[in-house]
């Protein structure tokens, strides 16, 4: 009787230890699991995209000034932001791209139409078709919304790889505020150069209607001007903002206090 109690007591005393062994095998499973999904390969880093600080706005050689309704203000970009008026978006079921009059018009009267403008602002080594001195053929540029070397070649397959975004989308404007301005101001607003960057096709397209809230360049470089940019296209258009637009600007703005407004001129 005596041998079986201490042959059971021996069990007992393995089979705890076999139950630790397990418990800390299976502690040090959950570690490594949680290393390799928090710290390990399944981390999602998002990649560090550098590009220019600020994009072009007018060069006064060949471009001549689009008159908003009012001056943009000078000084820190965040105080123009607080004089901003604070509303929610009216509908934009209404909205139509013919509202701001026709795509890139010659709206500064310069003898270029908008879009080739703005290409030749912002393109480096730039060579026109033959015979003009404005319909863009080529050229080169540190894209600044993705941060990337761009070349811009003119075709029906490529000239889509280099857009013109509104730095201030239209469909926004529409909701804040443009509906009240007249068809010419809406015009200007369209085809200001202040308004206007040539970037890559496809960060145009993800940007869409969007907003600060929404949508930010991947360079965060740029974001400080851009956002600057933003609020000074909206002072000069008396444009408001929504409360999660402004507060995403705050944030931006937060890390650039010395930024300023974009002026024109």
């Amino acid at each position: 009787m005596s041998v079986s109690w201490a042959a059971y007591r021996r069990s007992r005393r393995h089979s705890r230890q076999a139950w630790a062994l397990l418990a800390v095998a299976a502690a040090a499973v959950i570690a490594a699991a949680a290393w390799f999904f928090t710290a390990g390969q399944f981390i999602a880093v998002e990649p560090a995209v550098s590009g220019p600080t600020e994009a072009p706005v007018f060069d006064a050689a060949w471009m001549k000034p689009v008159t908003p309704p009012h001056a943009v203000p000078r000084g820190g970009a965040a105080a123009a932001l607080e004089a901003l008026a604070v509303k929610g978006r009216a509908s934009g079921s209404d909205y139509d791209r013919s509202a701001f009059g026709q795509a890139w018009q010659d709206a500064d009267h310069n003898g270029c139409d908008t879009r080739n403008d703005i290409l030749r602002r912002d393109l480096r080594d730039v060579a026109f078709t033959k015979g003009s001195m404005c319909k863009v053929a080529s050229g080169a540029m540190h894209e600044p919304y993705v941060g990337l070397a761009v070349r811009f070649v003119r075709g029906a397959g490529s000239s889509k790889d280099v857009q013109i975004d509104h730095v201030v989308a239209l469909g926004d404007a529409w909701q804040k505020g443009a509906q009240q301005l007249t068809p010419a101001q809406r015009q200007n607003l369209a085809n200001d150069p202040l308004n206007l960057i040539a970037a890559d096709g496809d960060a145009n397209q993800e940007k869409s209607a969007s907003d600060a809230a929404t949508w930010l360049p991947k360079n965060k470089a740029l974001r400080c001007h851009y956002v600057a940019r933003q609020i000074s296209v909206k002072a000069a258009y008396g444009l408001w903002v929504t409360q999660p637009e402004k507060d995403a600007m705050a944030r931006v703005l937060d890390s650039c206090p010395q930024q300023q407004t974009v002026v024109p001129w």
